[in-house]
């Protein structure tokens, strides 16, 4: 596993992370202390996440849960939809 590398904006030394704020499921707040004693810059990056490379297994499973509670009507409408969309 690899593990993130930080450095600090000020002086281009390492830096750990002291502690991490998640803001919402794709936001966190990163809080983090230069390991250079000289400079002792304490700072915040922000971790987004920016995009899919490759869907999750568990993608499918959450589709499927949805669709197991249309009803009838709601599961015709979806795939008529999808089909209109493929031709």
């Amino acid at each position: 596993m690899r593990v993130l590398k930080i450095f600090c904006p000020v002086c281009g030394q390492r830096a750990t992370i002291r502690k991490s704020n998640r803001k919402h499921r794709e936001i966190s707040d990163l809080y983090c202390a230069c390991n250079d004693v000289e400079c002792g810059h304490t700072y915040v990056l922000n971790l987004t996440f920016s995009h899919t490379i490759s869907p999750s297994a568990y993608s499918t499973d959450l589709i499927q849960s949805m669709i197991d509670k249309f009803s009838p009507e709601q599961r015709q409408l979806a795939l008529g939809l999808l089909s209109s969309k493929t031709a």
